[in-house]
């Protein structure tokens, strides 16, 4: 497939403590990039590492001349990726695609989306196939019932870091994200569904971390998910 001048794809990865997975990664996902049209980029984004991460990836861009690095001091997931989408969006991408540095995902599952974009304004990956825990997999199922309590609509799956959006879209909600709001993704695919944007889910598979500790435990999640209930009601009233 030809890419045109409108096909400028960003892909951005934030990165905790991975320094044992961050070569495989760029690895995996540099090719698509690569094979893009010439203004394409992957973003990694540091998100104040205290391992070799940074190191690690400042390196990797001697022979790596689409790999962008960014670093940033730790704020969280949520706070890297808008960190990211906000950077592809002023570089003037055209799709913005997200996944994670930990080798849960798989680039060569990337065509099917990248095939629909012209089609929808959001293609995201629907964890049909998981190996990451039982306990993810519950959180995930309660975060579709509260975010269907707090904003009334439904998500297939609201949180996954497997997501390809249409950048011209994603500029106008984005606004609505808080800037250091954790689960950022989860309220991009709730503006983008309450919105009635054109939205695609396409089933991926997603295996266990490869490497290094996650840095979210039960009790955090717990945490957090207490934070974003409420977070969630205010945000209802507004969006």
């Amino acid at each position: 497939m030809n890419d045109n001048g409108g096909d400028r794809l960003y892909i951005v990865i934030p990165a905790y403590n991975e320094e044992e997975n961050i070569r495989q990664v760029i690895a995996d996902w540099y090719p698509v990039v690569d094979n893009k049209s010439g203004d394409s980029r992957l973003v990694v984004v540091n998100d104040g590492s205290k391992d070799n991460t940074l190191k690690v990836l400042k390196d990797l861009q001697a022979n790596h001349p689409k790999l962008v690095v960014l670093d940033k001091e730790n704020g969280g997931h949520g706070s890297t990726i808008l960190f990211g989408y906000r950077y592809a969006l002023e570089q003037g991408a055209d799709y913005v695609f997200q996944t994670d540095s930990d080798g849960q995902t798989f680039a060569s599952e990337f065509g099917a989306f990248w095939d629909e974009r012209n089609r929808y304004d959001m293609l995201i990956g629907f964890r049909s196939h998981r190996e990451d825990g039982l306990s993810r997999i519950i959180v995930t199922k309660i975060l579709k019932i509260v975010i269907r309590l707090c904003f009334h609509v439904s998500v297939t799956d609201a949180n996954t870091p497997y997501r390809l959006m249409r950048a011209s879209v994603l500029n106008e909600e984005i606004e609505m994200v808080p800037k250091d709001f954790f689960l950022s993704n989860v309220l991009i695919t709730v503006l983008f569904t309450k919105h009635l944007r054109r939205i695609k889910y396409i089933p991926i598979t997603f295996r266990p971390r490869q490497g290094g500790v996650n840095s979210i435990n039960l009790k955090r999640i717990f945490r957090i998910g207490k934070q974003s209930l409420r977070d969630f009601r205010e945000l209802n009233r507004r969006i």
